[in-house]
């Protein structure tokens, strides 16, 4: 039988030589062994390379972390000496990361994440949706949401200091899985892969054609009555676009045809197809929020099987969050 005593290395260190010792019961024979306790990056490390990654630069990225050049640089090289390699190429336009430094931010960012995640939980355990909230939302929903909700949540949650970002959705979900979102208000279909989500509404897809279009005299219409008309979309990055498309089985127009438009906003598109350059579709949101009452245009709605878009509120895969996006979803659906 053997027993086994551990004791340290007088002065050992963190990564340093430690030693354990296995005594035989019976024939008192030991055998010394000895292991390395592994060193680990350190959180301010990682940190550091996530705002040079992100930053292009020492001196922008220290600015960032507010400290001084040389601190952040120790750190860098502190962090390459325990990954056993560069992870930037250093060069007089900037920084660029090498495979090491590209696995390693995208660990990172992760990690961080995860460690801000605990941070956050901690402060608001048994009191959700107080403290900063960092929640995302598309633009086709911002302006025509946002306005009934915030009055609620401001009431219902007093303690609760929102910051809001405005973007479209694929650059909300980079940004949600960064860690530099908590939450993203969006629409689907959409792949959510990596996420999970809460329901919000569904929010129906409407015609919009000019004043004096001959298809008004219907109460509904079917998206295929349409095809003979300029078809006004959003520009690419907008998923209200795709939403479109599928609800109402129609075909993109191709960009190299003559006299196609797209409009960067809703509000612009519906001022063109007031001017009667097309036909087009709107969220009943926006409808709903006055977007088109200003304008001469028409709002029908469309005669085909479920033609909307579904607003949730997404957060990160096992994120701590996930209780207040629940939460902040169950919100948003009280709103008349």
């Amino acid at each position: 039988m053997w027993l086994c005593r551990p004791f340290p290395i007088t002065g050992a260190r963190r990564g340093q030589r430690q030693a354990a010792k296995i005594v035989s019961i019976e024939t008192s024979e030991c055998i010394e062994l000895v292991y390395i306790d592994p060193v680990l990056p350190t959180l301010r490390q990682l940190h550091y390379l996530k705002l040079l990654a992100e930053h292009g630069s020492f001196s922008r990225a220290a600015e960032a972390a507010h400290v001084t050049q040389p601190t952040l640089s120790a750190g860098v090289q502190e962090l390459e000496r325990i990954l056993g390699g560069p992870v930037v190429d250093r060069a007089r336009a900037g920084v660029i990361l090498t495979p090491i430094g590209e696995e390693a931010v995208a660990r990172a960012s992760d990690i961080l994440a995860r460690a801000e995640d605990l941070v956050q939980a901690t402060k608001s355990a048994g009191q959700p949706l107080a403290g900063r909230f960092r929640l995302g939302v598309i633009p086709t929903i911002a302006p025509f949401l946002l306005p009934r909700a915030l009055p609620t949540l401001r009431a219902r949650f007093p303690k609760l200091r929102l910051f809001l970002r405005e973007d479209q959705t694929q650059r909300l979900m980079a940004a949600l899985k960064a860690g530099a979102l908590d939450a993203a208000l969006i629409a689907l279909p959409y792949d959510t892969q990596g996420l999970e989500t809460a329901p919000v509404c569904d929010d129906e897809l409407l015609a919009a054609l000019p004043a004096n279009h001959p298809l008004l005299s219907s109460e509904a219409i079917a998206p295929e009555r349409l095809s003979g008309d300029d078809l006004i979309l959003l520009e690419d990055g907008h998923c209200l676009r795709e939403h479109v498309l599928a609800a109402c089985r129609i075909e993109p127009p191709k960009a190299s045809d003559e006299g196609v438009f797209t409009a960067t906003s809703l509000s612009t598109l519906v001022q063109m197809v007031g001017s009667g350059l097309g036909v087009s579709f709107l969220p009943a949101m926006a409808v709903e929020a006055g977007l088109a009452e200003d304008a001469p245009i028409g709002i029908r709605r469309l005669a085909t099987e479920h033609p909307s878009r579904q607003i949730v509120v997404a957060w990160r895969s096992g994120s701590s969050r996930g209780v207040e996006g629940r939460l902040l979803a169950e919100t948003l659906r009280g709103i008349d």
